[in-house]
């Protein structure tokens, strides 16, 4: 851009850092949309380029009515987080179109600024950190390049300075993060009840769990305190679904009144398992714990509770990562032990469908015995015929139809966790076994970087749980009996890779594993340092530095204080700073204030010489103006001649005994 004039390169260098601003939402906004807003920057930097003039108004109007017609078929409105987003990248590019002032280039500024929050809308990852630091440089360059003065200062220049007052105002930045209050409203994300996020879903069709798996995006990360359990028994506890309408499993939605509904009556054995749980955005009310946790997770801030199934949630959904600590124990025992009215709501099926599995029950009941003292023997009956029926586990088990467990059982013989889940349920409901499913994830992996386990989106899993009389609930994992490999040795369905993670595998396995784990561990460190930077974090910040009980109050003092000595120290530097200046100019300075307030009118800039002719023009040929200009003229001598007899301080001297009329000598 060397060869560019000042207001085609500054133009260009802002459409660039605009574009950056935009790339970085290519993932959340619609395909229209990137297009649309690739067009216009490409489009306003060829008129740069060309010189040519900018659109007319009714290219922008018809721009602006193609933006709202686009937003509103793809959102079906045009409020809302994702619809929002959509608008301001597109209103972004548009502007572009209509910048022909310094103010348009602010109000491209400020539209930009305001974009890069919304990238915290989907992500607070280190990358998105680090791809919103070098956009906020380059904006910050941009802004520097506007109040240059007129000239071709160098980008260098305008980057070094944008990246000085970066610098200056990271210590703010730094006393604001570490002490301004996280109170939820003002921290909390926004929700947008349009959209999804990749995870459990409250409720679960069969298929759906099968598309996690593709997804290897970690879920949550998991520090135990001690040694972790064994892989098969690392079950993290999430919804459980209780009704079947046909196609769908939901939560329980009991025809019986509260007075009969089934607890949870927990009771566990053994050392608890202690660990703390980062759990990433869900936007969803519940926990993952290990299975079973009778104590509730420690959540700040949140109030949780337990569900009769065991399921732990908060209040309100959590909108951003979350980090919890709780205890576990493997060893557990729930539910009635005895038969109860309200467990006929876990045998209920809808009429109509799966007819051939209903047929299946007929029969195994028929060899096995049907009853409570039988059930034990049914369930053992049907995972051997899970075990030696020919069925198999795959990630890819095609579209099933109305009647799931039939095809399961039947026709197809191959599925993945819910399928299996699923149809083992409905086979147990037909021979009067009370089920049901329980979703969460299985199993994990150990980063040997930071030692945290990390729990995979790909780890979503589906099992079982049936009710035997005298034992209570009792988790049966079906897939273990199709796959045992999948919770004993955990052996994942890989989805496909990338292009660059399948060519970095391809040439060296083991490093590629290395490189995600130290990614992935620099990740965490991210999130364990800033990102759960949270209020407990912030008091003990304080009781580090010796409040005995801190409080509010005191985050305040200690916020008001630093911020205050912050700005003292600031205002003592630029003290000293200006102390720094050059002594010459600072003692001509002096005498220019001096003779401004016996009335000469004269610029910051003149210079002695002319100082001193001015001095006698307005003094006359007075003794006072006599020795002022000598003066001038030797001070003036002192800064330019090699050898000039007087020094500094000497001049500085005379200054003082200079005849200054009376009352203004200092």
């Amino acid at each position: 851009m060397a060869h560019l004039p000042r207001e085609a390169r500054d133009t260009l260098f802002l459409l660039t850092v605009v574009a950056w601003v935009v790339f970085m939402q290519v993932g959340h906004i619609p395909w229209w949309c990137t297009a649309l807003t690739a067009a216009m920057l490409i489009w306003r930097a060829r008129l740069t380029l060309r010189g040519q003039p900018l659109p007319g108004w009714a290219w922008r109007a018809g721009l602006l009515a193609l933006t709202l017609g686009g937003t509103w078929l793809t959102h079906r409105t045009i409020l809302g987080r994702d619809a929002g987003v959509t608008l301001i990248v597109v209103l972004l590019a548009l502007k572009t179109l209509e910048m022909r002032a310094r103010r348009d280039a602010f109000v491209v500024f400020f539209l930009s600024f305001f974009t890069l929050l919304t990238h915290f809308f989907y992500s607070q990852s280190l990358l998105t950190a680090i791809g919103i630091l070098i956009a906020l440089l380059g904006l910050l360059t941009a802004l520097v390049n506007a109040h240059m003065p007129v000239g071709r200062a160098p980008l260098k220049q305008s980057a070094r300075i944008a990246g000085s007052l970066a610098l200056l105002g990271a210590p703010v930045m730094l006393v604001l993060f570490l002490l301004f209050p996280r109170m939820a409203p003002l921290w909390g994300m926004p929700s947008d009840s349009m959209t999804g996020r990749s995870g459990l879903s409250g409720q679960m069709r069969v298929g759906e769990i099968a598309k996690l798996a593709l997804d290897d995006s970690i879920a949550m990360r998991v520090q135990f305190e001690g040694d972790p359990p064994p892989q098969n028994e690392l079950y993290f506890r999430g919804p459980v679904f209780s009704t079947f309408d046909g196609t769908e499993w939901l939560p329980l939605r009991s025809g019986f009144t509260k007075r009969v509904a089934l607890e949870a009556n927990l009771s566990v054995a053994g050392e608890p398992i202690r660990y703390t749980v980062t759990l990433e955005s869900h936007r969803h009310p519940w926990l993952l714990t290990l299975d079973a946790s009778a104590k509730a997770p420690q959540v700040a801030g949140q109030v949780v509770q337990m569900n009769a199934d065991l399921h732990w949630r908060t209040r309100q959904p959590t909108g951003g990562l979350l980090r919890y600590s709780a205890e576990s124990h493997t060893s557990f025992r729930h539910g009635p032990l005895q038969a109860e009215l309200a467990l006929q709501d876990l045998v209920e099926l809808p009429a109509g469908y799966n007819p051939r599995t209903f047929a299946l029950a007929q029969a195994l009941r028929r060899e096995h015995g049907a009853g409570a003292e039988n059930a034990p023997a049914l369930v053992k009956a049907v995972i051997d015929k899970l075990r030696t029926g020919g069925y198999t586990y795959t990630l890819d088990p095609g579209i099933y139809g109305r009647d799931t467990a039939d095809e399961f059982w039947f026709d197809r013989r191959e599925g993945f966790c819910e399928h299996i889940a699923s149809s083992f349920v409905i086979l147990m409901r037909a021979m009067d076994i009370p089920a049901r499913i329980v979703t969460g994830y299985q199993g994990g992996e150990l980063n040997s970087v930071d030692g945290f386990w990390t729990v995979r989106q790909s780890d979503a899993h589906a099992w079982t749980e049936v009710w035997l009389e005298g034992q209570g609930w009792v988790r049966v994992d079906p897939t273990s009996a199709v796959s045992p490999g999948r919770t004993g040795s955990f052996e994942r369905l890989l989805a496909p890779e990338g292009a660059f993670a399948g060519a970095v595998r391809t040439i060296n396995p083991t490093l590629a594993a290395n490189l995600r784990a130290v990614w992935e561990a620099v990740n965490n460190r991210w999130n364990q340092t800033v990102l759960n930077y949270s209020q407990g974090n912030q008091l003990s910040l304080l009781k580090n530095l010796g409040f005995d009980a801190p409080g509010w109050t005191d985050l305040a003092y200690v916020l008001i204080s630093v911020l205050v000595a912050v700005s003292l120290a600031g205002a003592a530097w630029n003290l000293w700073e200006r102390q720094q200046h050059d002594p010459w100019m600072r003692l001509l300075t002096r005498a220019r204030q001096r003779l401004d307030r016996l009335g000469l009118d004269a610029d910051e800039q003149t210079p002695p010489r002319e100082l001193a002719r001015l001095t006698q023009r307005h003094f006359g040929d007075t003794a006072f103006a006599q020795s002022v200009s000598l003066w001038l003229i030797r001070l003036e001598a002192q800064r330019y001649s090699r050898h000039s007899p007087l020094s500094l301080a000497t001049l500085q001297r005379e200054f003082q005994q200079l005849p200054w009329p009376k009352g203004n000598a200092r």
